[in-house]
């Protein structure tokens, strides 16, 4: 649950840069952060998000290529579909705000003016992108008879509410740099801003945001330039004429081939009055920066230094769960190694169960959260076979009767196993699927006799896994099984050993991929022309090419068992 929630926030993230790269008119920036979000929503299918960044992604469109105005407003009405289907007020909101725009660049200026109404509506229920300030600007611009403009330049006042409201939503440090330096240089009527971070184990100060400069990260000793300076002393600076300053580092200005006039460079502190960072403004619009544009700066750092401290604890928080993510698959890793350790001939059995395992997951689309639990599952899905005997686990020959039954044990010794490790409850899913892949859909299976759907779906999926690899793997007592026989078990036993539709999605799963199962620990390499041609064919296509006496595509069988088989091709 925790990296579900984590992707949804990175997808709004992207969105809130977007939005700050189109006021910046950085349509390709922003297209390229409106269609990455795009894409982590289309994974979870969340399909309120997925029409906000058609919309906004449409939007950007127009503005790169204003002849698509015609293909933009369809995607619009798409994106306005399936905000209707999904009832999200943002999303309409959001639809609302790209059809308004479109129409007030085209001059359309009655048809806009309906559209920021309907879209100041929905911020009444739901403002999520704090959109509501941009609203009204926009409506006061058009009763004004103002022409549409990106960026559009904001009220002082209004950009201190806004910097208030949305800085507090943000997670990612690099995007809430972003918005702080926009919304100050906004607010200040400056032509540049930088907001810097104080790195106190390295002594520099750095930023990924440099308004007007490319976006790549500055970093600097902390005692270096006019920012350096503030961050020591605790002191503000409030420069009218920079070159007459001693403390100005003109060479920045000589590479960059900007000239600067007018400077105000002010510390951030947190609550304890602790130096975190530093404002640096550059250029006042109008003159000379002010003892009011001070103040409004001071005020402006009040809550800066709330939000930069709470994304600073959310990116540590974020790398200590990255760090026991990476301990606990290490664990189950090392888990599922010892199974192989105590037989070598079955080695490689439970890494080819998640592999075959996670094709079907792919084949099915599974959310991402979903996908990571089957997948731990089918790590750990044997796990159990620990507490089975030498001489039963390692038998070259057919079990006795009372063998088989204490080797069926191994299901319920995976259950005791896993439900001893602490996890959180979605995590608690791995132990319920993982002992039930033994479970038959006629309830014939083991240890619970589960029926049908009553079976965990992920314990359906890993009992395609587990019998193909179990009989397409040479054991103590016999060979692999002919490809068509394994494929046979499969179609006949679907409805009583296994889920139909888990055996269909299977056997349609391109016959190039299967094989690069098989090849995971072999030495024979996989020739590009015949994964080419393996591509264009599925499970079912070899099984019926197999049966079909006067089939044309022997060749293709041939090749297929030639890697099955474990044999070179020539």
């Amino acid at each position: 649950m925790t990296e579900v929630l984590d992707i949804q926030l990175e997808g709004k993230d992207l969105i809130r840069k977007g939005i700050s790269e189109l006021n910046d008119k950085n349509y390709e920036g922003a297209k390229y952060s409106f269609l990455e979000a795009q894409k982590k929503f289309t994974a979870m299918k969340l399909s309120e998000y997925i029409s906000v960044c058609m919309s906004l992604a449409a939007m950007t469109s127009y503005f790169l290529d204003k002849n698509s105005y015609k293909t933009v407003l369809e995607t619009i009405n798409d994106a306005v579909y399936m905000a209707q289907h999904s009832k999200s007020n943002t999303a309409k909101l959001i639809a609302e705000i790209a059809l308004g725009n479109i129409n007030f660049d085209e001059k359309n200026n009655d048809v806009a003016l309906l559209h920021y109404n309907n879209a100041k509506e929905f911020a009444q229920a739901n403002d999520e992108f704090l959109m509501s300030d941009y609203i009204n600007a926009r409506i006061n611009q058009l009763q004004s008879g103002m022409e549409f403009s990106l960026p559009m330049k904001s009220d002082p006042l209004v950009s201190l509410v806004k910097i208030g409201r949305s800085i507090t939503a943000l997670t990612d440090i690099n995007v809430l740099l972003k918005v702080i330096a926009e919304e100050t240089k906004n607010a200040i009527q400056a032509d540049r801003c930088t907001v810097f971070l104080f790195d106190k184990e390295k002594n520099e100060l750095w930023s990924k945001v440099a308004l007007g400069m490319e976006s790549q990260e500055i970093r600097f000793p902390a005692d270096k330039g006019l920012a350096g300076y503030v961050v020591q002393t605790g002191e503000s600076v409030n420069i009218a004429d920079a070159y007459s300053d001693p403390r100005f580092n003109k060479d920045v200005d000589s590479k960059s081939g900007y000239h600067t006039k007018s400077i105000l460079c002010m510390p951030i502190k947190n609550n304890n009055q602790e130096i975190i960072g530093a404002f640096q403004v550059l250029n006042k619009l109008d003159g000379v920066f002010t003892k009011n544009d001070e103040d409004l700066l001071v005020a402006i750092g009040g809550s800066a230094s709330i939000a930069l401290e709470n994304a600073q604890l959310f990116e540590q928080q974020k790398e200590l769960y990255k760090e026991q993510k990476e301990l606990f698959e290490s664990f189950i890793d090392t888990l599922a190694t010892s199974i192989d350790a105590r037989d070598k001939i079955t080695s490689g059995h439970s890494s080819r169960v998640k592999l075959y395992t996670m094709l079907i997951v792919d084949a099915l689309n599974m959310a991402p959260h979903d996908r990571e639990i089957i997948e731990k599952a089918a790590i750990l899905h044997d796990i159990g076979k620990i507490g089975i005997r030498d001489a039963v686990l390692q038998k070259e020959g057919k079990l006795t009767p009372e063998e088989y039954a204490h080797i069926q044990q191994h299901v319920k010794i995976t259950h005791d196993i896993l439900e001893k490790i602490h996890m959180s409850d979605d995590f608690k899913l791995i132990t319920d699927i993982a002992c039930s892949h033994h479970e038959k859909w006629d309830g014939s299976g083991y240890y619970r006799h589960l029926k049908g759907e009553e079976i965990p779906y992920g314990g359906r999926i890993l009992a395609v896994s587990d019998v193909f690899d179990a009989i397409t793997s040479k054991r103590h007592y016999r060979d692999k099984m002919p490809i068509a026989n394994v494929i046979r078990i499969l179609i006949n036993d679907s409805g009583t050993h296994f889920d139909k539709n888990i055996v269909d999605v299977f056997l349609s799963i391109s016959a190039d991929k299967i094989i690069d199962v098989f090849l995971t620990e072999s030495h024979i390499v996989f020739k590009d022309e015949d994964k080419e041609l393996l591509s264009h064919y599925n499970l079912l296509d070899i099984y019926n090419f197999i049966n079909d006496e006067n089939s044309y595509n022997k060749h293709i069988v041939d090749l297929f068992n030639h890697y099955y088989s474990g044999s070179e091709v020539q």
